[in-house]
């Protein structure tokens, strides 16, 4: 047999691990969840979830690298369904509305989102510097807002759709709800009329 076909051939057993590997991931995440729910997430360690979930710390370590990524692989189901609806979706929040509409919408089920796994999201974006501009979701959300500013006929519209994130970063929001004591309802309403006035 030459070299070429036996690299077709799988694996003895790397179909089993591949599907061990599966169930230990929803065993970590499903772990994670339930001790973050009950604790908070700066309680828990990484040593807990693997305890919780019944796996090595070794799998732990290997299949996330730290709890911001285990935060960030919670957080991806959930921002998943905000995309689909966000892109797809009915309007406002989907196509077939307004820019500036979509836009107002778009900041109202965004802080909603965030506010509502607040500790996650806080994490996955202040793990290291600059963290938040580094995932997938961020790159989204950002050509989203990019996309409707200009469509507004916003000048430059790439500032001004960065200006909005750094709004709706979990830091910030955290520091307008905890420090400030500032009503969601009211903060939301405040964002949403910040996005509507940067078209100008």
């Amino acid at each position: 047999m030459d070299s070429a076909s036996s690299t077709d051939l799988p694996l003895a057993g790397s179909g089993r691990r591949r599907a061990d590997a599966t169930r230990n991931r929803t065993k970590v995440l499903d772990a994670a969840e339930r001790l973050f729910a009950r604790d908070g997430v700066e309680k828990v360690t990484m040593q807990d979830v693997a305890k919780e979930a019944g796996v090595g710390v070794g799998t732990l370590y290997r299949g996330f690298t730290d709890k911001a990524g285990l935060a960030m692989a919670l957080l991806d189901e959930r921002e998943r369904a905000f995309q689909e609806r966000m892109l797809s979706g009915p309007p406002p929040l989907g196509p077939g509305a307004d820019p500036l509409d979509r836009l107002a919408a778009f900041v109202e089920n965004y802080v909603a989102l965030v506010i509502d796994q607040r500790e996650l999201v806080l994490l996955s974006q202040t793990a290291a510097p600059g963290a938040r501009f580094r995932s997938g979701a961020h790159d989204l959300w950002r050509t989203h807002c990019r996309h409707l500013l200009d469509l507004a006929g916003a000048p430059s519209p790439d500032i001004r759709a960065d200006t909005l994130l750094a709004a709706l970063s979990a830091e910030m929001l955290t520091h307008w709800l905890t420090d400030q004591n500032r009503p969601q309802e009211a903060l939301t309403r405040d964002l949403s009329a910040l996005a509507r006035s940067l078209a100008t």
